[in-house]
C-alpha cells in the first residue's frame, strides 16, 4: 500500500488525496480496470450516473475483499435529474447499482445554471447527509457564484467542489476561494487529456528525476494540497500513477509549471455548459 495521505473536509471526514476515476470506461471493462487499481493500492473511487459504469465498478468494489469501510465511494447526480425529489431518485439508482448501502460523496455534477435547478438538487443532498445515507456532499465544475448561490439560500457549505484543474488550467482563484471556505479542492482530467505529458518543460523534469511525465503532474497536484482522480485502463499506467509518494519536486519545478497556464479547458466551461 502506498503512504496516500487523507486531506480533511469541513464536516469532520477524510477523503484519500489521490485516488482512481472511471470516466469514459465502459461498464464491461470498468469491473477489470478497477480490480487492477484496487491491487494497485487505490482506495478511493470517482464514478457518475453519466459515466454509466456503476455497476461494473460496484461489482469491483465488492469482489476486492477489501472492507466496505476502507473504501472510498463518490458518484455524482446528472444534469437531466436535477431538482429535489428527482436528485433523491436519481441517488437510489446510484446506490443500487453500484451494490452500497451508503456513500462516502454524492455530488452535483454541473450547475447547469439554464435549468436553474441546483439550489433544489443541493437541498436533496442535505437531506441524504442528514438521513445518514452518505457521509459528504459537494459540488462539481461550480464558479465562485453558484457556490456563492448555495451559501446564502441554504446555509451549507460544499465538503468539495470537483473541478478540471491541471498545469494548463491552475484555477488559482477557484482553489482561493475553496481555501477561504473551507471547500477541499477535488481535480478532474488531471493530466489535461494527455496534452499536458507532452509539454517539454514536464517532459524535462521527468527526465531528471527518472519519472513518467503522468508521476510528475500527479506530484504537482499532490504539492498543490488538491485531491487527485487521475484515470487510466492501462495496468502499468495504473500502478505508476499511484507511485509518486516517494519523489519530490522542487521550487524550481513549481516555477517552471507555473508557466503553463494558459486557461485553457479540456472540457465545457461550467457557465456555458446545459446553459
Amino acid at each position: 500500500m502506498s503512504p496516500n495521505p487523507d486531506i480533511s473536509l469541513n464536516d469532520g471526514t477524510t477523503i484519500p488525496q489521490l485516488g482512481f476515476g472511471v470516466f469514459q470506461v465502459p461498464d464491461d471493462e470498468v469491473r477489470a480496470v478497477v480490480a487492477t487499481a484496487i491491487d494497485a493500492g487505490y482506495r478511493s473511487f470517482d464514478t457518475a450516473a453519466y459515466y454509466r459504469n456503476e455497476v461494473g465498478t460496484g461489482q469491483a468494489l465488492a469482489e476486492s475483499g477489501v472492507p466496505r469501510e476502507d473504501l472510498y465511494v463518490t458518484t455524482k447526480v446528472w444534469n437531466d435529474r436535477q431538482g429535489y425529489d428527482e436528485a433523491l431518485r436519481a441517488f437510489d439508482e446510484s446506490l443500487t447499482k453500484l451494490g452500497l448501502d451508503y456513500l462516502d460523496l454524492f455530488l452535483i455534477h454541473w450547475p447547469a445554471p439554464g435549468a436553474d435547478k441546483y439550489v433544489d438538487t443541493w437541498r436533496a443532498l442535505e437531506k441524504l447527509k442528514e438521513d445518514g445515507r452518505v457521509r459528504s456532499i459537494g459540488v462539481s465544475n461550480f464558479h465562485v457564484p453558484h457556490l456563492e448561490r448555495l451559501f446564502a439560500e441554504t446555509g451549507t457549505v460544499p465538503a468539495v467542489n470537483q473541478i478540471e484543474l491541471h498545469p494548463n488550467l491552475p484555477q488559482a482563484e477557484l482553489r482561493a476561494f475553496h481555501a477561504k471556505h473551507g471547500i477541499a479542492t477535488e481535480a478532474w482530467s488531471p493530466l489535461g487529456q494527455g496534452v499536458v505529458l507532452e509539454d517539454p518543460t514536464v517532459v524535462g523534469i521527468a527526465d531528471r528525476l527518472g519519472r513518467t511525465a503522468a508521476q510528475v503532474v500527479l506530484r504537482w497536484h499532490l504539492d498543490l494540497g488538491v485531491v487527485v482522480i487521475p484515470k487510466s485502463v492501462t495496468p502499468e499506467r495504473i500502478r505508476a500513477n499511484i507511485d509518486v509518494f516517494d519523489f519530490e519536486l522542487t521550487a524550481e519545478d513549481h516555477k517552471a509549471l507555473a508557466t503553463l497556464d494558459n486557461g485553457e479547458r479540456t472540457g465545457p466551461d461550467p457557465e456555458q455548459f446545459w446553459a
